[in-house]
C-alpha cells in the first residue's frame, strides 16, 4: 500500500496520543459482509453501498490470495443479510474496472468511480483513474491522477469542487493529504501532474513516520467536510497497522478539527489476513451515516475479508 515504508520507533504524540485517546464503546457491532460469485478470490477494501436501478450495490477490490496483480473493480449486489453476516452477489453485467481500492462519488447525475492502476511498468508504478458514467453498467475514463499518487477524492457542493491529494516522496514524505477547491468537477481532467503535487498539505498532527490519506468526503450540513481517512506506521516487527480515521475540514480557513481514530483490529471478530504483517490493517472505503447517531463503516481488513462496522457517528 505504500512503497518506501520506515519502521516507526516509539512516540509520544500524533498517533498514540490519538490511540489513547480512543473510546472501545465507539464500535457497537461488526458484520463479515460475504461475496458470492467470486470463486475462491478474495473480496476486500470496499465501498460503501449505493443504490441505482432500484438495487442496493457494492464495489469490491476482488484478487487471488497468492499476489495482487491479478485485482479487479467488481459490483455486486446486496442479497440479504442476518446477525452476523451481509451477504452480497456478484453483478455480472456491469463493468469490471482493472484496478484496485475503488472509492465513488455522487455529484448530480454523474457516477464517478476510481481506483488504483497497478502495475503500470512491470512489477511498479501506480496512478489513480477515475471513469464516470450514469450507472455501473457504461462507464468511461474521466481523469487520472500523476504517477504515483493513491486516494484521490474529490466532492462537489453547490458553490466548489473539491479535490484531496496524497503524495509521496519529496513532497509528503510517507503520503500526506493535500487540498484544492475547483470551480467545478470538470476542471479535475484539466488538472497537470505539478497542480496535485502542488495542493497545499492539511496540518495534521500525525508523525512524519506515520502515512496518511483520505478514503471518502462527505458533506455536512455546517457546511464543513467530513473526511473518512487512514492513519498507517510499520512497528518494530515489520507489521503493517492501518487504522480508520475522521475529522472536519473547514474548506475555507482549510482548519481541521475533530481529528480521531474510529476502530480498531481488535474490535473486530477475529478473521483471516493475507500474511502475518497484515493482521491489523483496517483499510476504510466508506461510511453512511444515519438518523439515529451512528453510522456504518465499510472496510477492508487483513487485506483478504471485509466488514460493515456499526459504530457512533464521528461526525
Amino acid at each position: 500500500m505504500v512503497n518506501m515504508l520506515k519502521i516507526r520507533p516509539p512516540a509520544k504524540n500524533g498517533i498514540d496520543e490519538l490511540l489513547n485517546n480512543f473510546d472501545p464503546s465507539t464500535v457497537l457491532k461488526a458484520k463479515r459482509i460475504i461475496f458470492d460469485g467470486v470463486g475462491d478470490k478474495d473480496v476486500y477494501n470496499i465501498t460503501s453501498p449505493f443504490r441505482m436501478n432500484r438495487a442496493e450495490y457494492i464495489a469490491g477490490r476482488v484478487e487471488s490470495r497468492e499476489h495482487d496483480l491479478d485485482s479487479k473493480i467488481v459490483f455486486f449486489t446486496k442479497a440479504g443479510e442476518d446477525e452476523d453476516n451481509v451477504r452480497y452477489v456478484i453483478d455480472k453485467n456491469a463493468q469490471i474496472l482493472d484496478l484496485q481500492d475503488p472509492f465513488f462519488s455522487v455529484i448530480g447525475k454523474d457516477f464517478i468511480i476510481g481506483g488504483v492502476k497497478f502495475p503500470l511498468f512491470g512489477n511498479s508504478g501506480f496512478r489513480t483513474v477515475l471513469y464516470r458514467g450514469e450507472n455501473p453498467y457504461g462507464l468511461e475514463k474521466f481523469a487520472q491522477g500523476p504517477l504515483n499518487m493513491k486516494d484521490i477524492r474529490i466532492a462537489q457542493d453547490e458553490d466548489r469542487a473539491y479535490l484531496f491529494t496524497r503524495p509521496q516522496g519529496a513532497i509528503g514524505g510517507l503520503g500526506r493529504i493535500g487540498f484544492m477547491s475547483l470551480k467545478t468537477i470538470e476542471d479535475i481532467p484539466k488538472l497537470k501532474d505539478e497542480e496535485y503535487l502542488s495542493a497545499p498539505l492539511l496540518n495534521l498532527p500525525i508523525e512524519e513516520n506515520v502515512w496518511v490519506g483520505s478514503n471518502q468526503i462527505l458533506l455536512l450540513e455546517n457546511g464543513n467536510l467530513g473526511v473518512l481517512g487512514h492513519a498507517a506506521f510499520v512497528s518494530k516487527m515489520s507489521e503493517k497497522n492501518y487504522y480508520p480515521m475522521a475529522f472536519q475540514l473547514n474548506p475555507i480557513t482549510k482548519e481541521v478539527s475533530g481529528l480521531r481514530i474510529i476502530a480498531r483490529r481488535a474490535d473486530l471478530p477475529e478473521g483471516e489476513s493475507k500474511n502475518q504483517d497484515l493482521k491489523n490493517v483496517i483499510f476504510p472505503g466508506g461510511l453512511v451515516r444515519l438518523d439515529n447517531g451512528t453510522a456504518k463503516l465499510y472496510a477492508g481488513v487483513g487485506d483478504v475479508e471485509a466488514y460493515e462496522i456499526t459504530i457512533k457517528d464521528p461526525f
